[in-house]
């Protein structure tokens, strides 16, 4: 799928007013297996906000795309978008969380 200008992939959450960041090479299920598809930059952005979420690249997507978005989502708070204070550990990070931890 081709995003095409003005239009977002459907991993991008309604609220987060980033535009796309490339072609829709991923897609990013929930515990539950509901997914959504989407390119690198919202895929890591969804992944970030969802528990036991996983990611997969679709067959087309360049090498390595599944990696980046994971690698990504794990210094991506939550809902990054939304302002506001952050200091409950389900607010911050994977790799915040794992540096308060290691402490």
């Amino acid at each position: 799928m081709v995003v095409t200008r003005g239009e977002r992939c459907p991993a991008a959450h309604p609220t987060d007013p980033t535009p796309c960041v490339g072609p829709v090479v991923v897609t990013v299920l929930d515990a539950v297996n509901a997914g959504a598809d989407g390119c690198e930059h919202h895929g890591a952005r969804l992944l970030a906000s969802l528990e036991r979420g996983r990611v997969y690249a679709l067959p087309d997507a360049p090498h390595g795309a599944a990696i980046r978005v994971f690698k990504a989502a794990d210094h991506i708070r939550p809902f990054c978008w939304i302002d506001g204070p952050r200091t409950k550990p389900s607010q911050l990070s994977r790799a915040e969380n794992r540096a308060r931890h290691n402490r």
